[in-house]
């Protein structure tokens, strides 16, 4: 399929490109932008949510999912950007929110019975940003489920009706065009039918947790065993779209997902940047699963720069972007942004500011984002300007770049990892080999015969060796 070993690069859309001067990026921004997208070689672009907000959670509190936020545009503005796409190559993927609406979504004053409600707290189920998972609707004093913010009311997809309505608006999309989704907290859509308390958790959580909720573990509140229900709905309102799942489980659990899914993200080996002992782990679990989606950097994670520490950015870089299966960027990925600090109050109140800051395009005072005041603006934190690494061939932008295209002769060949000294991570891939050093010290490399990428100018000269937090990509030797 398309996807098999594609880059795919998500645009934030509110931090891309402002075409209006009101300071908040929008698709008529990233509609102008696109050329540059497709100059990176990558096969899609993924836009954040597009549907109508409130923006209690930026666009991840859903008010109608067949329209387009007046803010960000028009319905007209989406399909011209879909139809420019695919005039340059590119496939389009929406971000769909399946688990939950906003509360000010019709539906739930219209049809309180597509949620999940109870006359009282009837358990201890937290919410993903804290807190218990149950708020009370002052108009009728129940309670109902919220999985993430207050504001964002869990559907209850046993209701055949709500499989319905999500059916329908998944089918609007495909029919204007759109080639796939990624599909939000889909660990989230169905919970024990009978509210049971999730017990108290005997281990740490594998993957990163609000702590109060790390104390238990979540045998009822998510990931349930007829979650196959909803996701065959998914599938079958879809057709042959891409499906990627945001499953925030280890790999070992997501893998029943993966038989309505195409792709889910490895959130062991994104949690793993920085650590070489864990990320091998996770890309050889990764691998033996398959269909796993490796990802940079998104919109609610620290940037790979600030994960794996800057000194090995370029060689973790080089690794992701040269594994078997679909590979993910955020905006800025390609030119190494850290987190940066924000200027002024939060706007997101769970944090993630950092990783969302507009990008720069030049080196402008707004750096070519807006003529207006940015809606979020970033201090320190930012790589050089897309239009500074371009005059650059050293630079970060020139690595993604290359090793993007490197995907095209790498593309089919299956991944293995390599037993190699600690520190370093080795991946064969039929005739090349990818070899990355996070450690401190210069280590043994595989036979290796012809340099194809070094992670740094002068990383490759001598492919008897790793350099310290430096990598390559090399034919191996017969």
């Amino acid at each position: 399929m398309w996807w098999d070993d594609a880059a795919i690069y998500q645009v934030y859309l509110r931090s891309f490109q402002d075409s209006d001067g009101d300071g908040v990026g929008d698709l008529r921004g990233a509609i102008e932008r696109l050329t540059y997208i497709a100059g990176l070689g990558v096969k899609a672009v993924w836009l954040s949510p597009v549907y109508p907000s409130p923006n209690a959670d930026f666009g991840y509190d859903v008010t109608d999912f067949e329209a387009v936020d007046p803010k960000l545009g028009t319905l007209e503005d989406l399909d011209e950007l879909i139809e420019k796409a695919h005039g340059l190559g590119l496939r389009v993927l929406l971000d769909f929110v399946p688990c939950h609406t906003s509360i000010e979504h019709p539906w739930f004053r219209e049809h309180p019975e597509y949620y999940v409600w109870a006359d009282s707290p009837p358990n201890n189920w937290r919410a993903a940003f804290g807190g218990a998972s149950w708020g009370r609707d002052e108009l009728t004093g129940r309670y109902f489920l919220h999985s993430f913010f207050p504001e964002q009311a869990d559907l209850d997809w046993r209701n055949p009706e709500v499989r319905q309505r999500m059916g329908h608006a998944l089918r609007f999309w495909v029919e204007r065009g759109v080639d796939g989704f990624r599909l939000d907290a889909l660990d989230r859509l169905l919970k024990d039918p009978e509210l049971r308390d999730d017990p108290p958790a005997e281990q740490p959580p594998v993957l990163p947790a609000d702590p109060k909720d790390a104390e238990l573990d979540h045998v009822h509140s998510r990931n349930a065993p007829d979650v196959g229900l909803a996701l065959e709905a998914i599938r079958a309102a879809a057709g042959s779209a891409l499906l990627i799942g945001e499953v925030y489980l280890p790999t070992r659990d997501s893998r029943r997902y993966l038989d309505a899914l195409d792709i889910v993200f490895s959130f062991e080996a994104l949690f793993a940047a920085g650590d070489p002992a864990k990320l091998r782990t996770a890309i050889a679990a990764g691998l033996e699963t398959g269909q796993q989606g490796w990802v940079l950097s998104n919109h609610d994670f620290s940037r790979l720069v600030s994960r794996a520490g800057a000194d090995n950015a370029r060689a973790s870089a080089l690794l992701l972007l040269s594994l078997p299966g679909p590979v993910f960027l955020l905006q800025g990925d390609e030119l190494g942004y850290a987190n940066a600090e924000v200027a002024g109050g939060a706007q997101d109140r769970s944090g993630r500011d950092p990783f969302r800051v507009p990008m720069r395009w030049d080196d402008s005072d707004n750096g070519g984002f807006t003529s207006g005041t940015p809606w979020l603006s970033a201090t320190v934190g930012l790589a050089p300007s897309v239009q500074a690494q371009a005059r650059d061939p050293g630079s970060f932008k020139s690595l993604v770049a290359a090793a993007i295209a490197l995907r095209t002769e790498l593309e089919g060949a299956p991944g293995e990892v390599l037993d190699s000294p600690a520190g370093t991570i080795v991946v064969r891939r039929d005739e090349h080999v990818v070899a990355v050093n996070l450690s401190d010290d210069d280590q043994p490399a595989p036979r290796a015969q012809a340099l194809k990428l070094e992670a740094r100018p002068g990383d490759g000269g001598d492919l008897s060796t790793i350099p310290a937090h430096g990598g390559w990509v090399a034919t191996l030797r017969p």
